[in-house]
């Protein structure tokens, strides 16, 4: 499917997105002194990244090929160091921002308050990191994988391509970022056939792919048919079991052509190059970048069909089509919603 060129009830989170948005766009007197209002060389900008788990993690993989693309085509400097401990994440921040870079970027979360504390030592170095919650002037940015729209277009095809009416996702843990998925793609999975029963199994991790490959073996044997794929590991299983998945955050078709039907992309150079450009023209304020993620800012998207564009069912790929166009039109709003994802 081309990469595109959203339930109407506004929940408490979709709120509190738009009021992060507005509040994002309002540039603060403070980060304007901090930086200097002085243009960054455009060639050279020196960027790095620390990520807690390896670089192959669906969240860490998009971050970093962003960061990659920057490099190519923003002429950036860019260095990363992956799999760091939490113990050791403070140590690789400092070391970084001593070392004369100016924008640092990673996955905050469980080092939340590590990367705001070393942020607010270093006011002059831009900080871009996930998070579910806010920025901080002067210089701490978010972002989030918000990702939920393409997610939902998922589980319409999960719910009309199974046949037992039971429809599985294996994630990393209970926390709003991956239960805001979850909830979306059964969402359209329950819109597009409403028999449909779900089951949920968090792993407890970021990365553990013989974990997440055990819980998909365990789903399969209690009749899940159709897959979601949130972590690594889950799309073995569903090969070896004969059965269908989708995908998560890149296009994984290649790891099973004939089981990965698609997936939602996370596609982060849209947030990279609003945070680098910003920061090269002198220009960068704390900001809450998560708008970026979505399919109206070309943020997030379905992943190719590859050999399924011919196997699917057209009414299937016709009502993909028309939510997809309503959700980028604006007349449909998928919802947001970070509760704990049920199972039947």
């Amino acid at each position: 499917m081309k990469k595109p060129e959203t339930r109407i009830e506004i929940s408490r989170a979709q709120f509190l997105l738009t009021r992060r948005q507005a509040l994002a766009g309002v540039a603060s007197a403070a980060a304007l002194t901090a930086f200097g209002g002085m243009a960054r060389a455009a060639e050279g900008l020196k960027v790095a990244a620390v990520f807690a788990t390896p670089v192959e993690e669906p969240w860490v993989h998009q971050i970093h090929v962003a960061l990659m693309q920057a490099k190519e085509k923003l002429g950036i400097d860019y260095k990363w160091s992956e799999h760091v401990e939490s113990s050791d994440y403070e140590r690789v921040l400092r070391q970084y921002a001593r070392g004369g870079t100016q924008l640092i970027m990673g996955d905050a979360f469980a080092a939340e308050e590590v990367a705001r504390k070393v942020a607010k030592q270093f006011p002059e170095v831009a900080f871009v990191f996930g998070s579910g919650s806010g920025p901080v002037d002067p210089n701490f940015s978010v972002f989030d994988n918000w990702i939920h729209e393409p997610a939902y277009l998922c589980g319409l095809i999960a719910g009309k391509m199974t046949k037992t009416n039971t429809v599985g996702t294996v994630a990393a843990m209970d926390i709003p970022e991956v239960a805001r998925l979850t909830n979306a793609f059964y969402q359209g999975a329950r819109e597009a056939n409403p028999n449909v029963k779900r089951k949920t199994t968090f792993i407890g991790s970021f990365f553990d792919p013989p974990k997440a490959k055990e819980a998909a073996l365990a789903q399969i044997a209690a009749g899940v048919d159709v897959i979601y794929a949130e972590r690594f590991g889950v799309i073995e299983a569903a090969k070896e079991k004969g059965i269908l998945a989708i995908s998560n955050m890149s296009d994984q078709s290649e790891l099973a052509p004939d089981t990965v039907i698609t997936g939602p992309i996370w596609d982060m150079w849209p947030t990279v190059q609003a945070a680098v450009k910003q920061v090269q023209a002198g220009a960068y304020t704390a900001s809450d970048f998560g708008a970026f993620s979505l399919m109206a800012k070309h943020g997030s998207y379905l992943a190719p069909f590859h050999g399924w564009d011919s196997k699917l069912p057209a009414d299937v790929k016709k009502l993909v089509a028309d939510k997809q166009a309503a959700i980028l039109d604006g007349s449909f709003r998928v919802n947001v919603d970070e509760n704990t994802p049920p199972s039947d």
